[in-house]
């Protein structure tokens, strides 16, 4: 199938662990040295992060929240009291809500009067979109803050970004060191972009989202016989209007593009559909639960967005053996499609790729392949291990890079 600096180092003393199956160049690891979180055998009898406050925006169903609510799950589970400041408790994750946590409406503004009065041992900051308020809770609090943990859930490198904007991303990013004592990326690659865009070398840890599991008795719409899939928020950030315009152009013309999930753009991709005569042939049934069986039944799962993180929706679809076609909207993307056996990687702007790699997956008698395992079953377990090693003592700033030591 088609295919396709930092400021400081850590002293000495700092063990650094980096995963073997993903090689990353001398270069690179020598110039951006990682923490590896642990592995832990057991938790401590004592853990020092009894009480550990998140946030989010909403629950309207995008990917950074769905792995929040995850990681929540696994933390209530190990007996530690977890707190979620939300400005709209409703929406599709609603249902997701894990039992025992603590749910209070906040918005960024009264967020850093909430940490005070309730004095968490940790403040997990669930990706990219949020720093900005991980600064604001530093700023008002000062030496009153506890450790932030921030998780890189995007690429640094947006592709929706022009130059002007690109460049003051930058300079933003490289302020992330000031208010976050620690980082958590989901890939050896996309923790190496990070530690260099965010100047925190010995400050970030690998460690990927919990897997995606199947949700008994969840309703899914009704599905055609044949068709392609997309998995996503309806927002400009996926470009879906790339992947409709490709589903015009395919040798098989019977085939039916079905995308869950729900957004702004419905109005636009529907009206795009049908001025593209596919109004017969695109189903926007909305977001799902559990898009598993979906997956499992569709011929190839596509993502085509301008910027991702690390795409869960690809490891799911591989997890159940369906194969997948993608745009390189991130690095992460071609640790995940590791193998043309898997998948294509397109570049994004490239329409006539796009419509040659789903073309290839949907011939008569292609082979699917193997069902890739996801990774993350430990997850909550090594950012608590994480979260434990910054608590006590507690910082008056954020720590530097001998603060983060890694386990071998």
């Amino acid at each position: 199938m088609p295919s396709r600096r930092a400021n400081s180092r850590p002293a000495a003393g700092l063990h650094v662990k980096i995963e073997s199956s993903v090689p990353e160049p001398a270069r690179f690891a020598a110039a951006y040295p990682l923490a590896i979180a642990p592995r832990p055998r057991h938790l401590c009898a004592m853990p020092g992060a009894h009480h550990i406050l998140t946030y989010a925006d909403d629950l309207s169903g995008g990917g950074v929240e769905r792995a929040q609510l995850r990681l929540a799950r696994g933390w209530l589970a190990a007996g530690r009291r977890v707190t979620l400041v939300i400005g709209d408790p409703t929406g599709p994750l609603a249902a997701e809500l894990p039992d025992g946590l603590e749910v209070i409406p906040g918005t960024a503004r009264t967020l850093p009067g909430l940490v005070r009065r309730m004095a968490p041992d940790i403040v997990f900051c669930p990706g990219n979109h949020y720093t900005g308020i991980a600064a604001w809770i530093r700023l008002r609090l000062g030496r009153a803050c506890p450790p932030i943990v921030a998780k890189m859930s995007n690429a640094p490198d947006r592709g929706d970004h022009g130059r002007l904007l690109h460049a003051a991303h930058r300079i933003w990013l490289a302020r992330h060191g000031r208010f976050l004592d620690h980082l958590v990326a989901m890939t050896p690659g996309t923790a190496v972009q990070a530690a260099a865009a965010t100047r925190m070398p010995g400050r970030v840890s690998v460690i990927p989202n919990p897997p995606a599991r199947a949700a008994p008795g969840a309703t899914l719409p009704v599905l055609p016989s044949r068709f392609i899939l997309g998995v996503g928020r309806l927002e400009p950030q996926k470009r879906w209007d790339r992947l409709l315009a490709a589903v015009a152009a395919l040798a098989d013309r019977d085939i039916t593009l079905v995308i869950l999930g729900e957004g702004a753009c419905r109005g636009a991709l529907a009206a795009q559909a049908t001025a593209l005569g596919l109004a017969a042939r695109v189903h926007l049934p909305g977001h799902v639960a559990d898009p598993l069986p979906a997956m499992a039944r569709a011929q190839v799962v596509a993502l085509t967005s301008d910027f991702e993180g690390v795409p869960g929706v690809l490891r799911e679809a591989l997890s159940v053996g369906t194969p997948v076609v993608a745009t390189d909207s991130s690095h992460a993307i071609a640790e995940i499609v590791d193998t043309p056996a898997r998948g294509t990687i397109v570049a994004r702007d490239d329409g006539p790729a796009l419509v040659a790699a789903l073309d290839a997956w949907l011939a008569p008698g292609i082979s699917r392949p193997a069902p890739v395992p996801q990774p993350g079953n430990d997850s909550a377990q090594r950012y608590l291990a994480l979260f434990d090693t910054l608590v006590s003592p507690r910082p008056s700033h954020p720590r530097g890079p001998t603060d983060a030591r890694a386990r071998s």
